[in-house]
């Protein structure tokens, strides 16, 4: 069986080139043609010894996930359908920006999560990805996009573990990409612009903090437990008290002075004055000194089955406006990419022996209010 070596960050590689009798630099030698230049094909390493380059196609395959579709936005938003095998399929999205091109990668193949607003949540569970399947993400789209883009420089700047899945319940395959995304010899992002996206997981968050502290931003959604219980199950098993304590601990390691908090507005749910001014009270009041935040505010995006419906407008600005009133950074998230179903919690996939994934899409397709942005003061990322 040949080895996928997008599935090896630098040591892994490096300690795959000793098992065939090569030093070390041979590996950073490889990882530079992978990552930095997009090579699959062997015989283009022209720095690599021939007797290499003649070894490995026996032994190592690069391989790229098969692209099932892929939709361009209006707004200059790209999603890619890729394959992953079984009837499983995984969406990526790239979000470009004036300063910035963000790619929005999957972890799992669904999610065993369930939270009631997302779109993956509803679609159960199917398989954790493979570190080589959730770094094939960024490796063909930052490949597409050069030659798209007619671009020899590096076209993603941030990368934000924010598709589908929980990243944190994938974590074995997750940190070896994390550390590709930032080495050197990859693709050198900077640890401020990598973000892991949880919903909870506690210990994790206590063990990314250790192994590889990158921007974290949480699922919170809810200002007490009650509620939090009800939009996202995992609170059940780590409360919000816990996780706010997991928060505390990871700051000191982080590489930002805030943790993000993803909160999805929903009318009539979680999105009263009464609910920002408990957010307020809760942020501001937990441990000592209160938890250092920058809250995110996402407009939710109507798929079927939910039996939810997104804020008004004018909801979300009263919301916003208490929060920054109290002094916390808050900011409306713009919807990107919701034209191709690109938007927060729109993912879905196709998993095709689990639900009926591809009809559902189809049906999504509706007219929505498009939302605004929050202008205000915002610490610069």
């Amino acid at each position: 069986m040949t080895a996928n070596l997008l599935d090896f960050d630098l040591e892994g590689l490096a300690a795959f080139c000793e098992q065939l009798g090569e030093k070390r630099f041979r590996a950073v030698q490889l990882f530079r043609w992978i990552h930095q230049r997009g090579a699959s094909d062997f015989t283009r390493m022209t720095d690599l010894a021939r007797s290499l380059r003649d070894k490995l196609p026996a032994v190592c395959t690069i391989t790229d996930l098969p692209v099932l579709s892929r939709q361009d936005s209006a707004d200059g938003t790209i999603k890619w359908l890729f394959d992953v095998g079984g009837g499983n399929a995984v969406e990526t999205v790239f979000i470009p920006e004036e300063d910035r091109g963000t790619l929005c990668i999957s972890s799992q193949a669904g999610c065993a999560v369930g939270c009631r607003f997302c779109s993956t949540g509803h679609q159960g569970f199917s398989r954790n990805l493979t570190t080589g399947e959730i770094l094939a993400q960024l490796w063909h789209a930052e490949f597409f996009l050069r030659k798209h883009l007619k671009r020899d420089e590096r076209v993603i700047t941030n990368v934000v573990m924010m598709g589908m899945g929980e990243p944190l319940q994938n974590y074995n395959a997750l940190v070896p990409a994390l550390r590709t995304m930032l080495d050197d010899h990859g693709y050198g992002l900077s640890r401020r612009r990598v973000t892991v996206s949880t919903s909870g997981v506690v210990p994790m968050i206590d063990r990314l903090a250790q192994d590889c502290p990158v921007a974290l931003a949480v699922s919170l959604h809810a200002p007490n437990d009650a509620l939090r219980d009800d939009l996202v199950p995992l609170n059940r098993k780590y409360p919000i008290a816990e996780l706010l304590d997991a928060c505390l601990r990871y700051l000191p390691a982080a590489p930002r002075d805030f943790i993000t908090f993803e909160y999805c507005m929903l009318d009539g749910v979680n999105d009263q004055p009464e609910h920002a001014q408990e957010l307020l009270a809760l942020i501001r009041h937990h441990g000592a000194r209160g938890v250092p935040c920058k809250i995110n505010l996402i407009p939710f995006n109507p798929f079927p089955d939910s039996g939810l419906v997104c804020s008004p407008r004018a909801a979300v600005l009263r919301f916003g406006q208490i929060l920054n009133e109290g002094g916390v950074v808050t900011t409306v998230r713009k919807t990107r990419g919701d034209d191709i179903d690109a938007a927060c919690g729109q993912l879905a996939g196709d998993v095709l022996d689990r639900t009926n994934a591809a009809q559902r899409l189809a049906q999504r397709r509706q007219t929505t209010e498009r939302p605004i942005r929050f202008v205000h003061k915002e610490r610069q990322a």
